[in-house]
């Protein structure tokens, strides 16, 4: 009887903690992630420079701040849920009224000298569903002093991080890079050619890579902390993310170079899906099967489509192709392990060799992803609003 009681009692604690977990993630897999502005620099030929931007105007006009990795962890948080549900027209208005402090916070620099800007055209989209941020595009317009060879860029980080980029002739582009704290561009020649190294790229998109998984990358981070509970001991730990690692990392090179294609409409349910079965497996069984990691490759295959679309968004440049990818992926990988090491420091170190760590720890947090998982496979295939 006293067995039976302290059962139940741990029963009853694994869904309460379940239910926890399910409750404080569900509420951040609805905040609403920054993404970055996206801003293609066009030299047209006459002396004109135009700047096309895509990027999410609502937490840009609510200074948002680049510091942080969603919108709810600003201040202005409210500002931009409020600017989120106003109608394209009311919203055209409101960037109206901010535009000279909106123009201000860019900066298109030949040397000392300040290339002035006018917004020349804006499209915006109707309001649509609000679990999702909504994308306006602008273009920006100047012209170059007389004899200018070189422009910087920079974005006010009270708009939130951007990818500056320079389209090239094959519809791809010549140069890219990732601005996350307001710091200036490399300068870019107006005549075309890359300004940035092979080694700075490479740095560049290590950055990326992690940032991708830590803190923006919650789908990533219930996959690994999935393969985490089950068995936390190292070696097979290990295997089953390197197959993971390979697995994407052949993916990913593949979609970039235009091999594969998936629409994010198929890939995304796919990635919930493989978050939710780990998350069954683990309830299903104490066991690490030896089929496990071949799985987890399947899986890997299936979250590089995932992470192509990054990449495929910020343009990664053809001239440094190699050394961007490789970056990419070692940010991953970092950013993976790093994951491992906070589920080991929290409760793998101190919990993993207690007869309740099963019950405890592994079954309780397992329901919880396993719950959001299937909530994003319903969310993610339009069977839930």
């Amino acid at each position: 009887m006293i067995c039976r009681f302290r059962h139940i009692k741990q029963v009853v604690a694994s869904l309460a903690l379940a239910l926890a977990l399910l409750a404080t993630t569900l509420q951040n897999s609805h905040a609403h992630e920054i993404r970055p502005a996206i801003v293609d620099l066009v030299f047209i030929g006459d002396g004109t420079v135009e700047l096309d931007m895509s990027l999410i105007l609502e937490a840009a006009l609510a200074e948002v701040g680049a510091e942080h990795a969603d919108t709810d962890e600003s201040p202005n948080a409210a500002v931009y849920d409020e600017l989120r549900l106003m109608d394209e027209t009311a919203l055209a208005a409101e960037f109206e009224r901010s535009k000279d402090r909106f123009l201000d916070g860019i900066r298109l620099m030949v040397g000392e000298t300040r290339i002035a800007l006018d917004v020349t055209s804006v499209e915006l989209d109707p309001v649509g569903d609000t679990d999702f941020a909504r994308l306006s595009r602008l273009a920006l317009t100047g012209s170059l002093p007389a004899g200018a060879s070189k422009v910087t860029f920079s974005f006010n980080p009270a708009f939130g991080p951007n990818v500056i980029r320079v389209p090239d002739d094959q519809g791809g582009h010549s140069y890219s890079a990732y601005l996350g704290d307001g710091s200036p561009s490399a300068p870019i020649p107006v005549a075309g050619g890359l300004s940035m190294s092979a080694g700075q790229v490479f740095l560049d998109y290590i950055g990326i890579g992690f940032t991708h998984i830590v803190p923006k990358g919650l789908d990533h981070i219930l996959f690994v902390v999935g393969l985490f509970l089950l068995s936390p001991r190292l070696k097979p730990l290990l295997i089953q993310i390197t197959a993971f690692t390979v697995a994407h990392s052949v993916t990913l090179a593949m979609a970039m170079l235009g091999v594969i294609s998936l629409p994010a409409s198929i890939v995304e349910p796919l990635i919930a899906a493989s978050i939710l079965f780990i998350a069954i497996e683990n309830l299903g069984t104490d066991k690490l099967s030896r089929w496990r990691p071949y799985v987890v490759f399947a899986f890997g295959l299936l979250h590089g489509l995932g992470f192509a679309g990054v990449l495929t968004e910020f343009g990664l440049s053809p001239t440094h192709f190699a050394s961007g990818l490789l970056g990419f992926n070692i940010g991953v990988e970092v950013g993976q392990l790093a994951v491992v090491a906070a589920c080991y420091a929290l409760f793998g170190a101190w919990f993993s060799d207690k007869s309740w760590y099963r019950a405890r720890v592994t079954m309780p947090m397992s329901l919880a992803i396993g719950a959001i998982a299937l909530w994003w496979v319903a969310e993610r295939t339009g069977l839930v609003a």
